[in-house]
């Protein structure tokens, strides 16, 4: 049994979430601070347009944007598993951004005000009032964006494509089985694809049930 697309899928998730942990938080924390406007109703479609838009078009767009870029500079990512951090990235961002920007659009402002009196810094009142008050929305939008990444196939296969001990991750592995008539291989990735997914959606449980008991966001 090979295991490296499970391992390729968990290391594609954990990097593709942390870069979007940190955009997200603080792509949610400007736009938060803007005042309503048709210019921040603007940025926020922008920032969520990923959710919505085929994932297919979004695997385009990187080889049609990015990859320009990468052979500019004598660096090949397509066919790689790390262009497939990148679409991850971008597919999995808008579930972060918008859990986030929920989270701090119900924050207390008073509690941010308070701090500003005592001359603390916009980074400082961000990294230990905003986002340790606001915990679990900042880790609902971290496991939803991670269940995003770790189960993302078609962006990620026309980037990545499929390429044993390299680029395979669990859902190009799962069609590659289907495709190829092994019904067993097939139910196997789809089991341990089930299983993450329904992890992350318990962790996202857990947290609310928190967030509802203790009354913090």
């Amino acid at each position: 049994m090979d295991w490296f697309p499970l391992f390729n899928s968990l290391r594609i998730a954990l990097l593709s979430t942390l870069i979007v942990f940190f955009a997200g938080l603080f792509a949610a924390n400007r736009v938060t601070r803007l005042s309503p406007s048709p210019l921040r109703g603007a940025l926020d479609a922008v920032l969520t347009l990923a959710l919505i838009l085929p994932p297919p078009v979004i695997g385009w767009l990187v080889l049609r944007w990015f990859a320009p870029a990468w052979n500019l500079f004598h660096v090949r990512l397509v066919m790689h598993w790390l262009s497939a951090v990148l679409v991850s990235a971008l597919v999995s961002f808008p579930l972060m951004y918008r859990v986030a920007r929920i989270a701090f659009e119900r924050l207390d402002p008073g509690l941010t005000d308070i701090a500003r009196t005592l001359g603390r810094s916009e980074a400082w009142i961000f990294w230990n009032v905003q986002v340790p008050v606001c915990r679990h929305g900042v880790a609902a939008g971290t496991a939803l964006a991670f269940g995003r990444a770790f189960g993302e196939y078609a962006a990620t296969s026309m980037v990545a494509g499929y390429i044993p001990a390299r680029t395979a991750t669990v859902s190009t592995a799962l069609y590659q089985s289907w495709s190829g008539g092994d019904d067993g291989q097939a139910a196997l990735w789809a089991a341990v694809s089930v299983l993450l997914s329904g992890l992350c959606l318990l962790a996202v449980g857990v947290v609310e049930n928190r967030q509802g008991g203790d009354g913090t966001l």
